[in-house]
């Protein structure tokens, strides 16, 4: 039974792969990651995790670092070509054995769950707004479970900056990306989906350790995300109609004005839509490992964000997960 393993190839296995996305997306927003059972066990992405060490601890020898650029990448593309096909592989084994069972469309579902994350971006960013709310040392303890960067040195204005860029890529990255590739491909897609994010937030950096040798990942994280990230936007763009005090004139004009003036191929759409929903200015110069990094400004709005912003943000978020809830289930009814 291929249907629900590869959910587009008949209308019947398409309906089934879309009630399966749905109940996933719904079970994360209703309950999210519970801690109860990841204090246990560690959550599947930690395997994932755990192979790309392993992994890289082998095709990654000492005596290849600083030289061989051709061979580091190669070896860097062996890693990712391993990761991603036993990660895919170990998709359509459950989806398999869900096929044999009547009712495997739920198993898939709640498996699925598991690697949504929306309602555990929602709850950290809203705990950083909440943290603000009580003074900058809790926003800036609170924001530093979700950025990269060092936010000893951010203002209120820079931890609500950096709070709501978060909501905005991890919105495409942790909710949109993974949603639209277990609807293309089932548990196999969607599990390789999160492979590649995993690869490229582990060796993906452009230091010296990684620049060659997570090239391969870095490129194929591009790749794996530009639909989704582009259809973030796009929702964001839908959310803000209903949001209160959102502007969906202004999401879309800044969007299509100021996304491709990021750095990233794809982070500009989302975070350029949430500014020019908000009326704020996100992203431009940062500062990483005590160097500032040049980059545009997304919108055209103030840069000074506060706490309330990030309610704002989080409130924009949810009217955006509202219109995926609602997609998904008009597919499921056609």
């Amino acid at each position: 039974m291929l249907e629900p393993v590869f959910p587009i190839l008949t209308f019947d296995g398409w309906r089934l792969g879309i009630q399966a996305v749905f109940l996933a997306f719904a079970l994360d927003l209703l309950f999210g990651d519970p801690k109860f059972v990841y204090a246990r066990i560690s959550h599947p992405v930690v395997w994932i995790g755990g192979l790309i060490s392993v992994l890289e601890a082998r095709l990654r020898p000492r005596r290849f670092a600083g030289h061989g650029q051709t061979l580091q990448i190669g070896l860097g593309a062996v890693l990712v070509v391993i990761t991603v096909g036993i990660s895919a592989g170990a998709g359509g084994v459950i989806a398999w054995l869900c096929a044999k069972t009547e009712y495997g469309w739920i198993i898939t579902g709640i498996v699925g769950s598991v690697f949504i994350a929306g309602r555990s971006l929602h709850d950290h960013v809203g705990d950083v707004g909440r943290g603000l709310s009580r003074s900058l040392d809790d926003g800036r303890s609170a924001v530093s479970h979700i950025v990269g960067r060092d936010p000893a040195g951010l203002d209120e204005a820079g931890v609500s900056r950096a709070a709501l860029e978060s909501l905005a890529e991890n919105f495409s990255d942790g909710v949109v990306a993974p949603l639209f590739w277990f609807v293309l491909g089932g548990l196999p897609g969607l599990l390789a989906y999160k492979a590649v994010n995993t690869l490229d937030s582990m060796i993906g950096h452009r230091d010296a350790r990684y620049l060659y040798f997570g090239r391969f990942a870095a490129r194929l994280d591009d790749v794996a995300n530009w639909p989704a990230a582009r259809l973030a936007g796009i929702l964001l763009c839908i959310g803000a109609l209903f949001s209160p005090g959102a502007r969906i004139s202004g999401a879309w004009r800044v969007m299509w004005r100021d996304a491709g003036k990021h750095g990233s191929p794809n982070a500009g759409w989302p975070e350029a839509a949430l500014a020019g929903a908000l009326g704020l200015a996100l992203a431009g110069p940062r500062l990483y490992d005590g160097a500032v990094t040049d980059g545009a400004w997304m919108g055209d709005g103030r840069p000074q964000a506060n706490a309330a912003d990030i309610t704002r943000g989080c409130i924009l978020f949810r009217w955006s997960c509202g219109a995926i809830g609602l997609g998904l289930l008009i597919s499921v009814s056609v």
